[in-house]
């Protein structure tokens, strides 16, 4: 039975190379689309609706849409995802660290 399928498989190859002629299809030959020409287009804008829905997966904590830097922002961890085509990167590990205000942190009293 297997000989049978190779011996298939072998004949429709060469069919179909006969059909195609002497052009061959290498992966230079085909045209792709280049990354250079998606910066052209528009980014695609947040669904501002999802806020309902997606929480911190570190905190379970609701998070904020910053439209400046297109990312979602956990205030109480300091981590913001960012926001690639319209859909966040919830992944943990890939978050950006923010800032957190210094003058805010708790100094020891001087008496």
């Amino acid at each position: 039975m297997f000989q049978s399928v190779l011996r298939r498989f072998v004949t429709e190859t060469i069919r179909i190379r006969r059909c195609v002629g002497p052009r061959s299809l290498t992966p230079a030959g085909v045209s792709v689309r280049s990354f250079s020409e998606v910066k052209d287009e528009k980014q695609q804008q947040f669904d501002l609706s999802l806020l309902k829905f997606l929480v911190c997966p570190l905190s379970k904590k609701t998070l904020r849409y910053e439209p400046k830097t297109n990312e979602l922002i956990n205030e109480e961890l300091g981590i913001a995802y960012s926001i690639i085509d319209g859909i966040p990167n919830m992944i943990p590990q890939e978050a950006r660290l923010i800032k957190k205000d210094t003058n805010s942190s708790a100094e020891p009293a001087q008496e």
